[in-house]
């Protein structure tokens, strides 16, 4: 097993809440994660047909079989057991009695609003950060862990990314996406998913992908929805304020697994990487991913938008802390140049006060403090965050 960083929230929660819930991408860790740090629960896998079946059919007594609770994997694949596990957890006062995963925020949400508000702790896995895996032992130059992404099978098993990748596509496409929504053009859903992996890092124009993939604006946001909702992508929102200009208001695209995005685009070794026009794009895409999970295995929201005016003036990323905003710039290069910091200090004279400090994020080895921004390497990108 990885040691991943959220063990020690994962076993924290369990102590002050009967039931937690650890939600993520499909084989990002979240199985292995929990069997480990539970290992005398008892197991049910609810992706399997019989398993499930029995659940549907006699909650109560499926439920009975396991009086001092259970971990059961994938619950989103029988929510009727969210209700009677209320009743349960109610009665028997117990703390970390229930240990559930799932990989489908929507469905999960929905059910735990409606069945488990104020019982249930929320944990995000996204597939493993740089610093689990070189504490596994895994240390890889940037274009290496762009092209690998993070889900541990392409490391445990040694796996080809590119093959590994399309085989996770395909399985997501075939089994996840027909249980959340059904398309008749799996084709067009496909291009689709291709079209965001190169429009990483730029504002959604919901017209312009509908345009290029033959669909309606309309069925682009709920196709979105439908990929946020199962962990393939994320969408930045715009930090706005009455700062006396027009704001842009609509989020930026990314994905929750870089490696993911690479295979998406076509990338299939290190050497296309390096030449590819989007490395830049990649590389804001693996820093805002390492910032993402940082937060998350703290048990926290990442707190993390962009800023962009109609004046060209833009941020990578805006962490809000409190009444704090730290203003990130994420740069590819290797070689630090002074206009890195431009929009920096574009943004720190602008809210004054509220902005003691800002980060350029980059691929060179020299750290250092030029006025007041601090130039770190990608590999420490996490210290923007303290």
């Amino acid at each position: 097993m990885f040691n991943r960083s959220l063990i020690s929230e994962l076993e924290s929660l369990a102590k002050d809440y009967p039931i937690v819930t650890v939600m993520g991408p499909r084989q990002s860790g979240k199985t292995t994660l929990v069997r480990n740090v539970f290992p005398n629960k008892p197991y049910a896998n609810l992706e399997a047909l019989d398993v499930r079946e029995a659940a549907d059919l006699d909650p109560r007594g499926f439920l009975e079989k396991y009086p001092e609770g259970a971990i059961l994997d994938e619950i989103q694949r029988a929510p009727k057991l969210l209700s009677y596990i209320q009743i349960i957890v109610d009665e028997a006062e117990q703390k970390g009695m229930f240990i559930l995963t799932g990989s489908h925020q929507v469905e999960l949400h929905q059910a735990i609003t409606q069945s488990l508000a104020g019982r249930t702790a929320l944990l995000n896995l996204l597939p493993m950060s740089l610093k689990e895996l070189s504490l596994a032992g895994f240390e890889m130059t940037l274009d290496e862990a762009i092209f690998k992404g993070g889900y541990p099978r392409v490391f445990n098993d040694e796996l080809n990314p590119t093959k590994a990748y399309r085989n996770y596509f395909q399985t997501y496409v075939e089994r996840d996406l027909r249980q959340l929504i059904q398309i008749k053009n799996l084709t067009q859903f496909q291009h689709l998913v291709r079209i965001c992996a190169g429009r990483i890092g730029q504002i959604i124009n919901l017209e312009g992908i509908g345009n290029d993939v033959g669909i309606s604006s309309n069925t682009v946001k709920e196709w979105l929805s439908i990929l946020e909702a199962s962990f393939i992508l994320i969408r930045l929102y715009p930090y706005y304020e009455n700062f006396g200009k027009r704001m842009i208001k609509s989020p930026k695209l990314y994905f929750t697994d870089v490696g993911l995005a690479t295979y998406l685009l076509g990338i299939e070794n290190i050497e296309q990487l390096v030449r590819d026009p989007l490395r830049g794009n990649l590389v804001e895409n693996l820093v805002l991913l390492e910032l993402y999970k940082s937060r998350y295995n703290q048990g926290l929201d990442p707190q993390l938008f962009f800023y962009r005016d109609t004046h060209g003036h833009e941020v990578d990323l805006i962490f809000q802390t409190g009444n704090q905003l730290v203003p990130i710039e994420i740069k590819a290069a290797k070689t630090f140049n002074k206009e890195f910091l431009k929009n920096l200090i574009y943004f720190q004279k602008l809210v004054g006060e509220r902005c003691k400090e800002g980060f350029l994020i980059y691929a060179g080895p020299h750290e250092q403090k030029v006025q007041s921004c601090r130039i770190i390497h990608y590999t420490h990108a996490v210290e923007a965050l303290s």
